[in-house]
């Protein structure tokens, strides 16, 4: 299983990002790859090419995959407006199936503003992730640090 963390360029320099502690937790399992409107990362282009790569983002419509049967998984690591316009302007983003997460709690990360009812930040998304893959283990490790790292951004 693959995670790719598709991110923005701003996201790299906030400490309020998550994607960095997934990244350090699993980074067997999380590659970080830093968004180019023009310019698609080639290993991104060919897990794409290949198949069995689902793309995490929110959808209006019933058309859902069930992310445990895909081997790749693509995630925006981004604000919601940033995200936005990553999926808007990333053409190979568009024919993946598209895949969404119910959690069973609401987010704890609560910094950012313009946070729609019910999303989560990255490292919750990520913990999603490997809950529905039996990748428990790694999310209780992923979880641990998010709790480290909340109650520190918050202080």
């Amino acid at each position: 299983m693959k995670i790719f963390l598709l991110t923005h360029e701003r996201e790299l320099l906030r400490p309020t990002n998550t994607g960095v502690l997934a990244q350090n937790v699993a980074p067997e399992i999380v590659e970080r790859i830093v968004w180019a409107r023009n310019e698609p990362n080639p290993s991104l282009l060919n897990a794409i090419n290949q198949g069995n790569t689902v793309l995490l983002y929110p959808l209006d419509d019933a058309d859902v995959a069930p992310i445990e049967s895909f081997e790749n998984i693509i995630l925006l690591d981004a604000t919601w407006q940033e995200a936005r316009k990553i999926f808007n302007r990333s053409p190979y983003l568009k024919n993946l199936p598209r895949a969404q997460i119910n959690p069973q709690q609401m987010s704890q990360y609560q910094l950012r503003r313009n946070q729609p009812e019910g999303g989560l930040c990255t490292a919750e998304c990520i913990m999603e992730i490997l809950k529905a893959k039996s990748h428990t283990d790694i999310a209780e490790r992923l979880n641990s640090a998010f709790g480290i790292f909340n109650s520190k951004i918050r202080n």
